[in-house]
């Protein structure tokens, strides 16, 4: 079954359309994807992965046309951003 495995840094972003077998989990379609090479700083026990924009399991079952995404970490707090945001109104 066709899904697309996709990964965006601020200056690079890659999506790719893969074929995996029927059931594949998250995990599969990563590691089948081979995206882990083109971004060798990628960390899935830490970073966080999801499905059209709902967050899952590495092990989550994919079904045809799904679109798995893998976040970036965090770099700055929200709720500070929105302190300062508030400050210059």
């Amino acid at each position: 079954m066709k899904v697309s495995v996709t990964y965006a840094l601020p200056d690079r972003q890659t999506w790719l359309e893969i074929e995996v077998p029927e059931h594949a989990t998250v995990r599969e379609a990563i590691e089948l994807s081979g995206i882990t090479r083109s971004f060798p700083s990628l960390d899935l026990s830490t970073q966080k992965v999801g499905i059209f924009s709902k967050t899952v399991s590495l092990e989550a079952r994919l079904e045809p046309g799904q679109r798995v995404e893998i976040y970036r970490p965090i770099t700055a707090d929200p709720a500070a951003l929105r302190g300062n945001a508030e400050d210059d109104e």
